[in-house]
């Protein structure tokens, strides 16, 4: 029999805030954390850090260790910081999974730029811009000695470490994992890519994600940043907020690099393994990874009505609210699902209408997540 796996702690930084009490406040007070910010010609809508995370960056910055490093790093750096109570762990066999869509975006783009101009590079290029720097930080800081662990799924990163520390606990190879996803890719050269796709919201309104809108006729994701991280343990304890009880992953054919199938097979396969190992027919509600794309948004919705049929569960997102965090989506949306089962909550997504009012209690919740390539991840928990 599989041993039990708990989220015993949780954390983001974000333009939702730097604290728990800030997110879930943000969250209900359901006002879009957009500015706008010029980028070549164009005015783009962002999401970026709150003020008061802005600050602890810089604080952070000030030790000399860190003045050489990502901005991605230094974000997961003060999320693991707030997720982690290191009284719990200094025994323990403690592993960490935090990935990247982009990794060091700001780094490697400046130091690209120099070497244009220069044609020369520093020392610290290679060592500050791998693709396990976010990881291997992060232990630094915490002063974990297990395995340090980094990779990229695109958006479904963060989902991905979460199964790979549930595979590390599950093995008996580790006694707690720190997983979860880390972007700082509001630079000029993500920016144009995202551009160049043609996904990037073009609204005058700060409404300007329409995540769940299924009836719009143009894309409409906005870039944020932010980290976010989770603490998981094999078993559960009085430090337990919420059970895994149920995960599911699937890949697909692609026709188009960007884009997933018209009924996103991958996420019916990934949302039917998870009931399955939840031994469950349904869930009380899916926290969507919806980024505001016309064909993103529709194909996971149609993927949903062919493994639910008429009888939907609760559907909502935050991506309308803060924005596509790329690599930390996924664990931002898992810190939500957390803070709506402990707060018996729903989130309501204003461009959606749910057919039916919110059950007494909240007991089961399931968090999509998919990455470009079609690489889905589809997570069930449940209360203590």
């Amino acid at each position: 029999m599989e041993i039990p796996i708990s989220i015993s702690g949780i954390a983001s930084v974000s333009a939702l805030g730097s604290s728990s009490e800030e997110v879930w406040q943000r969250y209900r007070d359901a006002i879009p954390l957009f500015t706008q910010r010029a980028v070549g010609d164009s005015l783009l809508w962002v999401s970026e850090v709150a003020s008061e995370t802005e600050q602890e960056l810089q604080a952070l910055q000030q030790d000399t260790r860190y003045k050489k490093v990502d901005r991605s790093v230094l974000l997961a750096i003060l999320a693991a910081r707030k997720a982690v109570l290191l009284k719990h762990f200094s025994e323990k066999n403690t592993g960490i999974n935090i990935g990247s869509s982009r990794g060091a975006t700001q780094l490697f783009e400046d130091y690209h730029s120099t070497f244009l101009k220069e044609k020369a590079v520093s020392a610290y290029a290679s060592p500050t811009t791998t693709l396990g720097n976010i990881s291997s930080w992060v232990g630094q800081d915490l002063g974990a000695a297990g395995v340090r662990i980094e990779h990229s799924v695109t958006c479904s990163t963060a989902l991905h470490a979460l199964l790979n520390g549930i595979a590390w606990l599950q093995a008996g190879m580790a006694d707690a994992f720190v997983v979860g996803g880390s972007e700082a890719a509001l630079t000029p050269f993500t920016f144009a890519q995202m551009q160049a796709l043609r996904l990037y919201s073009a609204s005058k309104n700060k409404m300007a994600c329409e995540s769940m809108r299924l009836r719009k006729t143009k894309n409409t994701m906005v870039l944020g940043e932010g980290a976010a991280i989770a603490v998981i343990e094999a078993g559960t304890s009085e430090r337990t907020r919420a059970v895994v009880k149920g995960y599911g992953f699937a890949s697909e054919i692609i026709t188009h690099n960007s884009s997933i199938s018209k009924d996103a097979n991958c996420f019916q396969q990934s949302m039917r393994k998870a009931l399955q190992k939840a031994s469950l027919e349904s869930v009380d509600c899916i926290v969507m990874h919806a980024p505001g794309t016309v064909q993103g948004d529709t194909a996971e919705y149609n993927a949903i009505r062919a493994v639910f049929k008429e009888q939907l569960p609760l559907l909502t997102s935050n991506k309308w609210l803060v924005g596509h965090t790329f690599a930390a989506s996924g664990m931002l949306s898992l810190e939500l699902a957390v803070m709506m089962l402990e707060h018996n909550r729903l989130v309501e997504n204003p461009f959606f209408a749910n057919r039916r009012h919110a059950p007494t209690t909240l007991k089961s919740i399931m968090i999509n997540a998919v990455g470009f390539g079609g690489n889905a991840v589809s997570i069930i928990i449940s209360k203590p």
